[in-house]
């Protein structure tokens, strides 16, 4: 199996995703950290000391899938459309699932297991002063989907879009053509 990271001389590096088209890429991601039943009834009742543990935990995760290309070396920062980090209290633990969504080249599943992990340490974080074993296990990729583009009815593939005269295109801007052109400051 040859891995998309090494050349042929077995150096590492940035995989050249350029040739790849733009597409809606979605990532789902899932882990836990497990925890005594006593520190879960001080979460539940808002009793830890620092504060609301699972909002800081939220946008911790947040956080951090926006920092990925930082964080992992040879990981493409990617422009997110969305991030969502959402938690299930259990009687022995908190499950974690963050859900990452961008439209681009390269997929988001760093993005989101990066979420997942920066969650679960914010809440150690936010416990240990009470928990000693608390642990965090788990995080895994649970499913990453990716699907054409559209602007107002144009698919968006290599070059962009092909959406026709006057349409948004994928930057966001009016086409010019058909329209009075502006200057730099935007006058007409």
């Amino acid at each position: 199996m040859k891995l998309s990271h090494i050349d042929e001389k077995g150096a590492v590096r940035m995989v050249d995703v350029s040739a790849k088209e733009v597409v809606k890429r979605t990532a789902v991601a899932a882990g836990s950290i497990r925890m005594q039943a006593a520190t879960i009834a001080l979460l539940k009742r808002g009793a830890l000391k620092k504060g609301d543990a699972l909002a800081c935990a939220r946008v911790a995760g947040i956080m951090a899938a926006k920092r990925t290309g930082e964080l992992i070396p040879l990981c493409h920062p990617l422009p997110l459309d969305s991030v969502a980090v959402d938690f299930v209290v259990r009687a022995t633990g908190i499950d974690i699932e963050a859900t990452a969504v961008c439209t681009g080249r390269t997929g988001v599943e760093m993005e989101a297991l990066t979420a997942v992990a920066a969650a679960a340490l914010c809440i150690y974080d936010m416990c240990k002063a009470v928990d000693k074993r608390m642990s965090i296990t788990g995080i895994r990729l649970v499913k990453k989907t990716k699907e054409p583009v559209s602007v107002r009815g144009a698919e968006v593939g290599r070059s962009g879009t092909n959406a026709s005269r006057g349409r948004v295109a994928a930057t966001g801007k009016r086409s010019v053509a058909g329209s009075q052109r502006s200057d730099r400051r935007g006058r007409r």
